[in-house]
């Protein structure tokens, strides 16, 4: 049944609308009366972003081009003017959407957990990080370079969700193993780091906490071997052992057992070596593990590609911290919409259509559904030849 409402109307009824407004009660600064509110800046920004739009200049013309839908598609009477917008990015506090991007992705949790296909029980995150250039002018204050400025977001992905648990926004020039201090390490939870990772004394610090990693190896350390089991009739796993480092730094920062494991993947013909404390969980699935920390990458890709964040709508700190947060409501919202509507096309097929679908009034299920193609195979006059038919 059609609800009258926009499609993008009805997707901002999945946010949590009176919980960013206890957020807000707790905000005090000088926008605030602003007739451009908080809620309106967020719903601004998420439109642009499903549109498409590739800069606050482009929003504007899009958002001016509709202004007789401007109130029922909760932007307020009138669109903003690209100047409140910018103001607006630039001194509101972004803590706000960091604190609503979290809440965002607790309740995507919680709900994409019971859709996975993830066969393994348990806790299971990858951790990486994506770094984004920007131009040394405009972004001075993110200067690591002597020609060019950057960002880095450090992300904790849940692997069977497939949403951030954790994000980071650091200079472009912060170490990725620094970003390790940062996790909320759970106890039995499983940590999936890339060999940019490899710091033996953190890597215990996890063990001490009674968490479980794998990591692949990185630099080829020396160990002494203390339980071999040679497993070359399993195909894929070559070798699974325990081991201890040698060399006294090493031996220092990680004094303990440590498992080994080398996988060879005939795809790539290549043989990994992963590292784990994990000594009871088949070394098959310690390895598949490892190839689920791709699920952090295509995050960064999909993100990238389709919620605008390589092209800033603002130059201070304070501007990008909104857009990437937003990015990040965004996208677990989507989440959030293909899980509660029951949508199986893929999140890339469900954004493109919200996307493209934003100014009509069907209802949002609808969407999705399969309609029925045409497919009429009749002959309208159309010249054919029988060749079979054809005198010798």
């Amino acid at each position: 049944m059609n609800t009258g409402k926009y499609v993008f109307s009805q997707i901002v009824d999945f946010l949590p609308k009176m919980y960013f407004y206890r957020l807000l009660g707790l905000t005090i600064d000088r926008t605030m009366n602003w007739s451009y509110s908080y809620w309106i800046q967020l719903l601004t920004i998420m439109y642009g972003q499903l549109s498409g739009c590739a800069s606050l200049r482009e929003l504007e013309l899009v958002l001016r081009a509709h202004s007789g839908k401007s109130f029922h598609l909760g932007l307020g009477q009138k669109p903003a003017s690209l100047s409140v917008m910018s103001r607006a990015n630039m001194l509101r506090d972004y803590k706000v959407f960091e604190t609503l991007a979290v809440k965002m992705t607790q309740i995507a949790q919680s709900k994409l957990e019971k859709d996975t296909e993830f066969k393994m029980k348990g806790k299971f995150y990858a951790f990486d990080s994506t770094t984004i250039t920007m131009c040394l002018s405009l972004f001075n204050w993110a200067n690591f370079k002597s020609t060019k400025s950057g960002i880095k977001i450090h992300t904790q992905i849940d692997i069977v969700t497939q949403i951030p648990v954790f994000l980071w926004i650091t200079n472009a020039d912060v170490a990725d193993v620094n970003a390790m201090d940062m996790i909320d390490y759970q106890p039995n939870a499983f940590y999936v780091f890339d060999r940019g990772y490899w710091d033996l004394k953190r890597l215990y610090n996890i063990e001490l906490i009674k968490s479980r990693f794998v990591i692949r190896e990185k630099g080829q350390p020396d160990f002494t071997s203390e339980d071999d089991m040679d497993l070359l009739e399993n195909g894929r796993v070559v070798r699974d052992m325990v081991v201890r480092f040698d060399g006294e730094r090493n031996r220092a920062n990680y004094p303990s057992q440590i498992r080994r494991i080398e996988y060879y993947v005939e795809e790539l013909n290549r043989t990994f070596v992963y590292y784990t404390n994990d000594f009871y969980m088949d070394a098959n699935n310690i390895a598949l593990l490892y190839k689920n920390r791709w699920s952090v990458e295509l995050f960064f890709k999909w993100i990238k590609q389709h919620l605008r964040v390589k092209v800033f709508w603002g130059n201070t700190e304070n501007a990008v911290r909104i857009q990437i947060y937003t990015a990040i409501i965004t996208y677990c919202l989507v989440g959030i919409i293909k899980h509660e509507l029951k949508i199986k096309q893929s999140l890339n097929d469900t954004l493109r259509i919200l996307g493209n679908s934003l100014l009509v009034k069907d209802e949002l299920a609808a969407l999705f559904r399969k309609p029925k193609l045409l497919n009429d195979d009749r002959n309208y006059g159309q010249l054919t030849i029988d060749f079979n038919r054809m005198p010798n």
